[in-house]
């Protein structure tokens, strides 16, 4: 069955139609969906029974739920492992905050780029994920905690410029003001440098902040651990973190995993701030850890 929650205004109204419904109907669905985040068809009170006994036959309205959580002792940050209708599973991170609630979540089930510090390579990408299954991570966590998320990071599994098309509709249903409005400045993209996507996404005139997963001040030491890093040279990564400032005018964060021994001297901190020189940016430092 299809999931409802990747579907736009215009489908919707369009959906309306083809089952012989006013469009005006298919606006209401998508504020039930999108703007109300509901979980049962039921609980559209202003659609009639007909209408909603069709689309229950033909969609699904929520196509993941909670199989695992974990909460940290002091209870601002929680795991939710997810299981998906075809046995898959993703994982998505909820953390709480004095200026709000933030969620971390996955773009794909597994991920085809092969960090060798990133668990979510291990087993290659199984599938792309919707951007209905995106959006229900956090309509899921909403529910479950009672909480409105107001910060949104695509940063779980997968890499999301490598599910291009479904990010874009997610990022727009996100942001949409018969939605769940979350601003597109509280919307971050991560991404492993794929320098071509960069390049299409500041074409889309989005205001999300891009983050960048550098992890090395050079091209030697990130070809080690990142295999893009064999396709993309820093200095290409670089020009076009640029070029995504002057089209958009949102500053670039660049992560940086520190490796021990590997990314990690007084030498190589220094190599980073003058490859970043000139950059409208800011450097996040993430200490790393085994993962088994």
């Amino acid at each position: 069955m299809e999931d409802i929650r990747s579907l736009d205004l215009r489908e919707m109204q369009q959906l309306a139609e083809r089952m012989e419904e006013k469009p005006f109907r298919g606006k209401q669905l998508f504020q039930w969906v999108h703007g109300h985040q509901v979980f049962s068809w039921d609980e559209m009170s202003n659609l009639s029974v007909k209408f909603r006994e069709k689309l229950a036959e033909e969609f699904v309205l929520n196509p993941l739920h909670i199989e695992k959580k974990q909460l940290s002792k002091k209870k601002d940050t929680a795991k939710y492992l997810f299981k998906l209708p075809d046995g898959n599973y993703i994982e998505s991170v909820w953390m709480k905050y004095h200026h709000g609630n933030s969620v971390c979540i996955s773009s794909q089930v597994g991920c085809r780029m092969g960090c060798t510090f990133c668990a979510s390579t291990l087993s290659g990408l199984a599938r792309n994920l919707s951007a209905g299954e995106m959006l229900s991570q956090i309509y899921e966590i909403q529910r479950e905690t009672g909480e409105r998320v107001s910060n949104v990071i695509v940063m779980g599994m997968g890499e999301p410029l490598d599910n291009y098309d479904n990010l874009i509709r997610f990022v727009k249903l996100l942001s949409d003001q018969d939605g769940i409005r979350i601003s597109q400045r509280n919307i971050t993209v991560s991404t492993c440098g794929l320098v071509d996507g960069i390049r299409k996404l500041m074409k889309e005139k989005l205001q999300i902040t891009l983050a960048i997963s550098l992890h090395a001040p050079n091209d030697d030491i990130r070809q080690q651990t990142m295999p893009v890093a064999r396709r993309y040279s820093m200095d290409e990564l670089l020009l076009a973190c640029r070029d995504y400032f002057q089209e958009t005018k949102r500053r670039i964060t660049f992560e940086y995993s520190m490796i021990r021994g590997v990314n990690d001297s007084a030498e190589q901190a220094v190599e980073l701030a003058g490859r970043c020189s000139g950059q409208n940016c800011h450097i996040n430092l993430i200490p790393i850890y085994e993962f088994r």
